[in-house]
């Protein structure tokens, strides 16, 4: 036998061993080299990150076969791809939701416990990145899980922010923000590609010239350039070998250093372009009130479209496909109005630099691109300046100017002598000062539009897209927005999952509907315990948490109502605290009242510049001060708000709540997807008809949700009518003792003018109709508060919905995507057995010189 093959042989399978191995002993071994070779540490001087780092990388290590494998196997079979733009993706902590999709959580856990580490302590070393805002980010995070999951081809794209949304402190009961510095320490879980790298253009002015061909062509000369650098992710599947790619684009100058201004002793400006670039994708969504930060945004959103449309013609081209098939190959769903500029941007790549015809271009743009709304608040569509537009996108503009002309002769055809409908219809506002109307082009260059929840989707219809529902009917579809189960459910609660998986297997896990196999189980008296004994031991460890955070104790066996969410008035957190308010008052008017013992926790951050709901933040703090330390309330109300609401506080908090508020005024919240998070984790739903409530409430069974509230049309009539807020507090006595005690300075050491500007908007504008609701939610909690003293029966709702939210997985949401929207299908990928270590890169090369 040939002793050199041999060796080679056992290098081979002890190297596939340390990077692929799941074995315990391949995992300790990678483990302990990755923490000596990669950190450079030995044990005596590794901290607790150096280990968090070295598992990570053994991780990663695991997820590499995979995701070059799925890159080669996309490449040569030049699959349809679906590009997903976004400018948020609130991904959560890579660590442990790779480990579930691996399929070696339980391996890697004992693996490092064996080696005296705690498992659990490494887990939270992670920094989150906090790349997201809230439910629009971490839709994004859930569909690149799902797609991955299902096996669709697919790129998410976004922006690598060096300052991700704020880390939010309670300091004196108000938000204080400070710098979310999430790359300090590195980030193991992504690979620069600057040989990817592509220039973006902002400003300057275009030319007009007649090319070779005897066309006119339009050229852009840019006032200024800077370099787009991509980081790529890999996004794993569940238990398959499909690992996708989430690319985010870093702004660089392309000349970084001018070495000469530096030995003319200006050594700030030696770095000017450097500093001036790099800002471009320092903060996630920048203060925009002034002047600099609405160009800032405008600045990031051109920057990450254009950065990856440039990337798919670099795809397009290495894979051998012609310009023309640019449609075939991609389909491009903008996820919000921020990416829709990316219709204008396309049409000058296709027309300037690649040289086609209007008709062509634009027939090309409408085929790839779908736009997903995510509102109903006529104020949030993005607008821009035109002034500003046309400085810094001169181009796009004529392009815009061009589109919207067409556009209108096409609506002057249908509807005639239909001037408002002509002005509203413009993606170009007229009514004032002049501004681009961008959800107005995401409508028109898009072949399909769609809501994220049924009722969503009915409103986009009669409000404010009813005028291109009228004109393209065909193109209006709506996809409910759907939550991973691997993280919302595997990864935040392993003991429920733990309990599901004992009576019917897995399966579930990738096929949430087969929970509906657990019903018979709900009238199962020793399955009910063991579901509440679960529920109670993880209220346990989140009220441990509390008391080890903040000093405060609460009961376990309270009823925990929660209310985690963005803070916003149409949100409705100070009706939740108006209730509150009313407990208290009746606690001390009688000390002996009987009701069900309640924690209240509350979570969310604050945008920096919304003054009203930052005071909101406030009333909750200071509500929650006098009540957490009253004696006479004998500790029948706690109320909390824990500080810094992202992935990671989400994922204890869910799994321990008993009840979900879901009460934003009806017509206002698109879907939500906190509501499906809750449920799946077996939380009851006290809410309004309004986004998702409507079809979560249907699944799971009206018996089985606490409905309260206005419906969206009763809103609409009730403002037309004339709406009083002010009569409805002079009409009810509960709410005038609430208000009252609030605007005398009760909670708020004796200023009564604290909370003046919440109250006195309450009284003479109510926008969302608190006071109308009130004592309907009133009296809905009552009925919550009966149903929880009766614990067998509550566990039964609690279990039923659970079980019912098959639907609301993303694996459904992203399956009609593909069959409804994008035309896309599953691409399952097959491994290749890992025996040399460089895959066979020998013969590849010598095969290409020859």
């Amino acid at each position: 036998m040939d002793n050199t093959a041999t060796t080679d042989a056992a290098v081979a399978i002890a190297l596939a061993g340390e990077r692929t191995g799941s074995s315990i002993d391949s995992i300790k071994r990678a483990f302990l080299n990755n923490l000596f070779f990669v950190q450079g540490k030995p044990v005596a001087l590794a901290t607790q990150h150096d280990y968090y780092m070295a598992l990570a990388y053994l991780v990663r290590d695991r997820m590499l076969h995979r995701w070059n494998t799925t890159v080669e196997r996309y490449t040569q079979q030049g699959a349809r791809t679906v590009c997903y733009l976004s400018a948020e993706f609130l991904m959560g902590p890579h660590l442990g939701n790779n480990l579930i999709n691996l399929g070696l959580y339980n391996e890697v856990k004992q693996a490092i416990e064996e080696l005296g580490l705690d498992f659990d302590e490494l887990l939270a070393q992670e920094e989150e990145p906090g790349l997201g805002n809230g439910g629009l980010g971490r839709l994004a995070a859930c569909y690149l899980d799902s797609m991955a999951s299902l096996e669709i081809p697919s790129l998410g794209y976004g922006i690598r922010y060096e300052f991700g949304i704020f880390h939010q402190d309670i300091k004196d009961g108000w938000q204080v923000e400070r710098t979310d510095k999430w790359l300090r320490n590195g980030n193991p879980w992504e690979v620069v590609r600057p040989e990817w790298a592509v220039e973006v253009k902002f400003g300057g002015h275009t030319e007009t010239y007649t090319d070779d061909q005897g066309r006119y062509r339009v050229r852009w000369v840019p006032e200024r350039e800077v370099l787009g650098v991509p980081y790529d992710t890999p996004i794993l599947g569940y238990q398959v070998n499909t690992a996708n790619t989430l690319r985010l684009w870093k702004a660089e100058a392309i000349e970084s250093f001018d070495f000469e201004v530096f030995n003319q002793g200006n050594y700030y400006g030696a770095v000017e372009k450097k500093v001036a670039s790099e800002n471009l994708t320092k903060v996630l969504y920048p203060n925009d009130e002034t002047q600099a930060g609405k160009q800032l945004r405008l600045e990031q959103q051109i920057f990450f479209v254009s950065c990856s449309l440039q990337d798919m013609f670099r795809i397009l081209k290495g894979q051998g496909l012609p310009i023309e098939k640019f449609h075939e190959k991609f389909s491009i769903q903008l996820n919000d109005t921020h990416p829709a500029i990316a219709s204008a941007e396309l049409m000058r790549l296709l027309l300037d630099e690649h040289g086609l015809d209007w008709t062509l271009a634009w027939e090309i743009t409408q085929k790839t691109f779908a736009y997903t709304n995510h509102t109903l608040l006529p104020e949030a569509l993005e607008k821009w300046p035109i002034s500003l537009f046309g400085k810094l996108l001169p181009r796009h503009l004529e392009i815009i100017y061009e589109i919207n002309r067409r556009f209108l002769e096409l609506v002057r055809m249908r509807f005639p002598k239909d001037a408002a409908r002509l002005a509203r219809m413009s993606l170009i506002d007229e009514s004032g000062e002049r501004y681009v109307r961008m959800a107005n082009l995401a409508c028109v260059s898009s072949h399909t539009i769609n809501g994220v929840a049924a009722l969503h989707s009915e409103l986009l219809k009669q409000t404010v897209l009813r005028d291109f529902y009228e004109l393209f009917p065909e193109k209006f579809c709506n996809v409910t927005n759907g939550v991973t189960p691997r993280r919302w459910v595997v990864l935040s609660n392993p003991r429920l999952s733990t309990l599901i998986t004992s009576r019917i297997g897995d399966r579930w896990i990738k096929h949430l509907d087969e929970l509906k196999q657990l019903e018979p189980l709900a009238d199962d008296s020793g399955f009910r315990q063991e579901w509440h004994d679960i529920k109670q031991a993880v209220k346990r460890d989140l009220a441990g948490r509390i008391h080890d955070q903040f000093g405060i104790l609460v009961d376990p066996a309270s009823l925990f109502d929660v209310q985690v969410k963005r803070i916003h008035e149409y949100k409705r957190q100070h009706l939740n605290v108006l209730h509150i308010v009313t407990l208290y008052s009746q606690l001390k008017q009688n000390p002996n009242l009987e009701i069900t013992p309640r924690t209240f926790i509350f979570a969310g951050k604050a945008a920096p510049g919304y003054a009203m709901a930052k005071l909101m933040i406030k009333l909750i703090t200071a509500v929650g001060d006098m009540v957490n330390k009253d004696p006479d309330l004998h500790n029948k109300l706690k109320v909390i708000f824990l500080p810094n609401y992202n992935v990671t506080n989400s994922q204890r908090i869910y799994p321990a709540s008993d009840l979900s508020e879901q009460i934003s005024t009806a017509g206002y919240e698109a879907s939500g997807t906190g509501n499906m998070k809750f449920a799946m984790n077996g939380a009851l739903t006290i809410g309004t008809l309004d986004g998702a409530n409507v079809e979560i409430r249907d699944a799971v069974g009206a018996e089985n949700f606490f409905l309260f509230g206005l419906t969206a049309d009763q809103v609409v009539d009730l403002k037309a009518q004339g709406y009083n807020p002010y009569s409805y507090y002079q009409a009810n006595p509960l709410l005038k003792d609430a208000i009252d005690l609030i605007a005398s300075g009760h909670f708020s050491q004796g200023d009564g003018g604290l909370f003046k500007p919440l109250l006195d908007k309450l009284l003479y504008q109510d926008p969302y109709l608190l006071l109308a609701d009130y004592q309907a939610y009133l009296d809905c909690q009552q009925s919550v508060g009966d149903a929880y003293s009766h614990t067998d029966s509550w566990t039964r709702m609690s279990i039923l919905n659970a079980i019912r939210m098959g639907m609301f997985s993303s694996d459904r949401s992203v399956r009609d995507y593909c069959d409804g929207i994008w035309k896309a299908s599953p691409l399952p990928i097959t491994l290749t057995e890992y025996t040399d270590g460089d895959f066979g890169l020998g013969n590849e090369l010598t095969c290409r010189i020859r």
